[in-house]
């Protein structure tokens, strides 16, 4: 089986090394070739366009930042008329139905879809570990289950219906972790501000109905060092809310907490710039409070 991959970045970059070290013949393409060269050190070859990459490939795994990115390249640049007949193309980007039916207009009939965002970071692609949310058909899935087990923990695989849902659930998953990091930071804020110690606090809510993954192990980075996690930029987290928030509207369901979530992580962009990290909000009220939420 011969896979091409389109978007070697933070999180591809470390997938299609995973691939070729597996001993998949694979044929990697991106725009920034500095890119490029963790998954040719491991046997990747190295295509000179997007199309060269797809031209003989059975697979065609996508991971890009934006659906506009998506668009872009599988038809503006010709990929999607590149494709060979009876291929699968797999999208593992963070993305929208709409998108890759707009693309699939432009696919030969016999090509097969399935969407599977991921979820793990960047640490979970380059471990392999990560967490994979599938749609499609089973037929197809089955077919390229052996590139799924490589990219991620298997125990982690979900297949979540037809063709459309993985997109469905990795919105729906993104839109929860800010909507908790704000209420988390806001509690602990409040907390703070009333005078109790941090990490009192943080435990005691730990050991409480309100324990979290959030509270017990993703804020660590924030409470002990002042990490903002700039490995995930703040653009990309208002990218993920509005596409969260344009998937509601599609299917009519009100979300008064996430319209608060994205506008307050729209002021942390305008305040902070783009190339801040996803948990730069608490930096909102860290500043607006005069009060560093650190562990002592």
């Amino acid at each position: 089986m011969k896979v091409a991959f389109i978007g070697t970045g933070s999180m591809g970059g470390s997938m299609s090394r995973n691939l070729a070290t597996a001993g998949i013949d694979i044929t990697v393409f991106d725009l920034n070739k500095e890119s490029l060269k963790k998954p040719a050190a491991a046997g990747a070859k190295v295509a000179n366009s997007a199309n060269e990459c797809v031209s003989s490939a059975d697979v065609l795994i996508t991971m890009l930042p934006t659906p506009q990115i998506i668009e872009s390249v599988m038809i503006n640049d010709g990929v999607a008329k590149a494709m060979q007949a009876n291929s699968i193309w797999i999208d593992m980007s963070t993305s929208v139905p709409e998108t890759a039916k707009l693309v699939s207009t432009h696919l030969d009939k016999s090509i097969q879809l399935i969407d599977a965002p991921v979820a793990g970071m960047a640490v979970g692609a380059d471990k392999g570990s990560l967490s994979i949310f599938a749609g499609g058909s089973e037929s197809a899935i089955s077919r390229v289950k052996p590139i799924f087990d490589c990219l991620g923990d298997p125990s982690k695989f979900f297949y979540c219906g037809e063709w459309g849902t993985g997109y469905a659930v990795k919105l729906v998953l993104n839109m929860l972790w800010f909507n908790q990091f704000v209420a988390s930071v806001e509690a602990l804020m409040l907390g703070v501000k009333a005078g109790v110690d941090l990490e009192v606090l943080r435990k005691a809510l730990v050991g409480s109905p309100c324990q979290s993954i959030m509270l017990e192990r993703d804020l660590m980075g924030l409470l002990n060092e002042g990490d903002y996690d700039e490995g995930f930029a703040v653009a990309l987290a208002c990218k993920d809310l509005k596409l969260a928030g344009d998937l509601a509207r599609n299917v009519g369901v009100p979300m008064e907490v996430h319209a608060t979530v994205e506008n307050i992580y729209r002021r942390a962009r305008a305040r902070y710039g783009d190339k801040a990290g996803e948990m730069i909000p608490a930096k909102l009220y860290e500043d607006d409070t005069n009060t560093l939420l650190r562990i002592k």
